[in-house]
């Protein structure tokens, strides 16, 4: 793995672990009601996508598993608000899809 890879990855890795902090205390059913949480939360939805827009072809292609391509495009959608954000699909988000993006984390760390 290239060190910009592992860097990009430790970068993601942080940004899921403060999303689960925050949704832990204040409970992810009430997020869409707490505007500051939710905030911190988006914020770091588009640090992930950030990272990994950072990320090498090379590690994209070898983990093809993992949907990078949406990952930059929810980035796009937040900084942009080009449609609107739909605060169930967030909720959705972090409940479905970063446990698979942690756990990949976690076994490519």
């Amino acid at each position: 793995m290239l060190d910009k890879d592992r860097f990009c990855l430790l970068g993601i890795s942080e940004s899921v672990n403060r999303i689960d902090q925050y949704v832990s205390s204040t409970g992810i059913e009430d997020l869409p009601q707490d505007s500051k949480t939710l905030d911190a939360c988006l914020m770091h939805l588009i640090n992930i996508g950030e990272m990994v827009s950072r990320l090498s072809e090379a590690f994209t292609v070898k983990h093809s598993e993992i949907d990078w391509y949406k990952i930059r495009g929810l980035r796009n959608i937040i900084a942009h608000d080009y449609f609107g954000i739909d605060n169930k699909e967030v909720v959705a988000i972090i409940r479905f899809h970063l446990p698979i993006l942690k756990s990949f984390l976690e076994a490519n760390l």
